[in-house]
């Protein structure tokens, strides 16, 4: 195989490991909260500029992007609290969730705007050489993004298999009112899915900083790639969501060989009609 092939399968690999956690997000809360929140995207880039925040103060990048995790849990808790447990309450209907989504997602972009600045920005990291695996050049942040985020990934498939609160989760996902009616604290888990959306979100805008710069408009770009894969994998399947991140990371990279790299999320939206039409629940089974 040629070798600019593998290297772009590589450089896919890598940013769909990142499309993956904060897929993974998106799909729960679209799953069990019903909601498709376009801010999404911003909570990413928020959890990027924390991440910065901490690491220009002289903090270790992995502790940086775990208090970075836990400020953009708490912005995510904030606006359900303010916003989406009132629509709730209301029984708001999806247009208008869809509306204040938007809303907040331009709140979050132009507050990081104006708290940071407009300007690209790097973290504090010591400059390290590519590592040349077989002809094939791999910089050492792609492969501890990519460790990072098996490692997040093999945590959620437990919690969502073996404890108390993900099985109460599927359940929810499921059939929110058989839930409830069944004993099950469904305001524990909107909690929970807040925490572990914010939590791989944060994360994924923080990994993205390590392999590109960090600037206000990185989640916003990657909106488009993060629905397409969770409508790919089918909505609310968390699983799914991670497969449809990796096949749409590696066919954006590789649609560079024949289009302009500047066309690559065209292809990420390309591929979302086709599935829309073809197969409108996605490759795989999802929870709606």
């Amino acid at each position: 195989m040629d070798t600019q092939i593998i290297q772009l399968i590589v450089n896919g690999i890598a940013v769909g490991s990142i499309i993956a956690l904060a897929a993974v997000g998106l799909t729960l809360t679209y799953g069990i909260l019903r909601l498709s929140n376009f801010a999404h995207g911003d909570f990413l880039t928020l959890g990027s500029y924390l991440t910065l925040l901490v690491n220009a103060g002289g903090i270790n990048i992995w502790l940086s992007m775990i208090l970075a995790a836990v400020g953009t849990v708490a912005a995510m808790l904030l606006s359900e609290k303010l916003l989406w447990s009132r629509m709730r309450s209301i029984r708001a209907t999806s247009t208008t969730l869809i509306i204040i989504s938007i809303g907040l997602a331009l709140f979050l972009r132009n507050g990081i705007i104006f708290f940071w600045g407009g300007q690209n920005q790097n973290y504090d990291l010591p400059v390290t050489t590519a590592l040349d695996i077989f002809g094939i050049k791999v910089p050492q942040n792609q492969l501890l993004v990519l460790g990072l985020a098996i490692f997040a990934i093999l945590a959620l498939h437990y919690l969502l298999q073996n404890t108390k609160i993900g099985k109460a989760m599927r359940a929810v996902a499921d059939d929110l009112d058989l839930a409830r009616v069944s004993g099950i604290n469904v305001e524990q888990v909107i909690l929970w899915t807040w925490i572990i959306a914010g939590t791989f979100t944060s994360l994924g805008g923080s990994m993205y900083g390590l392999i590109t710069a960090v600037r206000p408009n990185m989640g916003w770009f990657l909106i488009l790639p993060l629905f397409a894969s969770v409508i790919l994998g089918g909505i609310g399947n968390p699983y799914g969501a991670i497969a449809a991140a990796l096949i749409i990371g590696v066919t954006q990279e590789l649609s560079t060989l024949w289009i302009g790299s500047q066309y690559k999320q065209g292809v990420a939206l390309l591929i979302m009609i086709l599935v829309l039409l073809i197969r409108p629940k996605g490759l795989f089974k999802g929870t709606i």
